[in-house]
C-alpha cells in the first residue's frame, strides 16, 4: 500500500515541485489547497485534492476528520503554506503564525500527528546576523529577525517546536529560485529591458537554492530526519550582489545594462511610499519595509554542514546550471 504525504500550500511554486517530486516518488500525495487555488501545476491524474481553511480552526478540524473516516491518515506532511508577500504585518501573522497554529492543533485534537511533520520556514527568521564579520549563520545564532515575515515564520517554529509530541523537521532555505518563480522573473525582466539593480554600496554575501534542491532536501527530512530537528538549506556557495544578474544576462544572450546601485536611504524611501501606496490600493506591493530590509541585509550565509553530514543532502544545481535552466524555462512559457 502506497505511503500519504499530504503538502499544504500544493499550488505555489515550492509546494507544486514537493507535489511532483512526491508522484516520482510513488506517494499517494495529497495536495492541500485553497477553494481559489489555480491547479495549473496540478494537473497529474494521479494527484488528490483537499481543500483546506486555515483560517478557520473549527472548520479546518471538521474537514480533517471527513478526510480520516474516508481516508485515514497521513504518513507524512510537508506545512509549505503561507505568504511571502501581505499587506501588512498583521496578514503574515494570519497566514504564517496562526494558521500553522490551527493546523497543529486540528491534529493533535483528532490524533492525527504523521510520521514525519516538515515545516518549510526561511532563512529569515535569524535576520541581520553577523553583518560585519560575514560568518555563516548557524543554528547556535540567536534569531533576530527584523521583517514581519520573519517574525511570523519564527513564531510558527516557536510554536511547533513547544509540541514535543509532533515528530517536526524544520527547514531553513535561503533564496529559492527556479520555473515558476516570480521574484526572480522580475529581475530577468528587468535585465531584458537593460537594467540590473542592486541595493547599497557595502559587500553583499548572498545564497541561493534550485527549487529542487530544496525538495531534495524536504524528501530526506521525510525519510531520514529525527524528530525536533532543524537545517538551513542553500546550494553551499556565496556569491556577490550581481553574480545572479550575470548569470541572467549571460543566458538572454548578454544584454546591455544600466548598473545602479542604489543608495540604501533613497532605497528605503523608495519602498515605504510603494508600501503605503499599495496599501491604501488594498494591495501587497513587491516594493515595502519588509522587502528593504531583506535587500538591506548584507549577510545571508548559511551553514548547511548539518543537513549535508546528517541527511545526505548534496546539491545538484550549481548557480550557473539552475539559471540556465529557469530562463529557458520562462523563455518556453512565453515569460520572456
Amino acid at each position: 500500500m502506497k505511503q500519504k504525504i499530504l503538502v499544504t500550500g500544493a499550488s505555489g511554486f515550492i509546494g507544486s515541485f514537493i507535489v511532483e517530486e512526491g508522484l516520482r516518488q510513488g506517494f499517494e500525495v495529497w495536495a492541500g489547497i485553497r477553494q481559489t487555488s489555480s491547479k495549473a501545476y496540478l494537473q497529474d491524474e494521479r494527484l488528490r485534492f483537499l481543500c483546506l481553511d486555515f483560517a478557520d480552526k473549527g472548520k479546518l478540524q471538521d474537514e480533517l476528520s471527513a478526510f480520516r473516516k474516508e481516508n485515514g491518515q497521513w504518513d507524512y506532511i510537508v506545512h509549505c503554506a503561507g505568504a511571502t508577500k501581505c499587506k501588512d504585518r498583521k496578514d503574515f501573522e494570519r497566514h504564517n503564525t496562526t494558521a500553522t497554529r490551527h493546523f497543529v492543533e486540528a491534529l493533535e485534537a483528532l490524533d492525527m500527528f504523521p510520521k514525519r511533520f516538515v515545516f518549510l520556514s526561511s532563512l529569515s527568521v535569524y535576520g541581520p546576523v553577523h553583518e560585519r564579520s560575514y560568518q555563516a549563520i548557524c543554528g547556535t545564532d540567536t534569531p533576530m529577525p527584523d521583517t514581519a515575515y520573519g517574525k511570523s515564520k519564527l513564531e510558527a517554529e516557536r510554536f511547533i517546536q513547544s509540541h514535543a509530541t509532533l515528530p517536526s523537521v524544520i527547514l531553513r532555505p535561503t533564496g529559492v529560485y527556479g520555473p515558476r518563480e516570480r521574484d526572480y522573473y522580475l529581475m530577468a525582466k528587468s535585465i531584458r529591458e537593460h537594467v540590473d539593480f542592486a541595493a547599497g554600496f557595502r559587500r553583499q554575501d548572498l545564497t541561493f537554492v534550485y527549487v529542487k534542491d530544496l525538495v531534495q532536501a524536504v524528501f530526506l527530512a521525510l525519510q531520514k530526519a529525527q524528530a525536533g530537528t532543524s537545517y538551513f538549506v542553500s546550494d553551499g556557495q556565496t556569491y556577490s550582489s550581481r553574480a545572479f544578474s550575470r548569470l541572467i544576462r549571460k543566458e538572454l544572450g548578454n544584454p546591455w545594462v544600466l548598473n545602479i546601485t542604489c543608495p540604501l536611504p533613497l532605497l528605503k524611501a523608495i519602498c515605504l511610499a510603494c508600501g503605503k501606496i499599495a496599501a491604501w490600493a488594498g494591495k501587497s506591493s513587491t516594493l515595502n519595509s519588509d522587502k528593504y530590509r531583506i535587500m538591506k541585509q548584507r549577510n545571508w550565509r548559511c551553514d548547511i554542514g548539518p543537513l549535508a553530514r546528517d541527511l545526505g543532502y548534496k546539491p545538484q544545481y550549481s548557480l550557473e546550471k539552475g539559471v540556465e535552466e529557469t530562463i529557458r524555462w520562462y523563455k518556453e512559457e512565453g515569460w520572456l
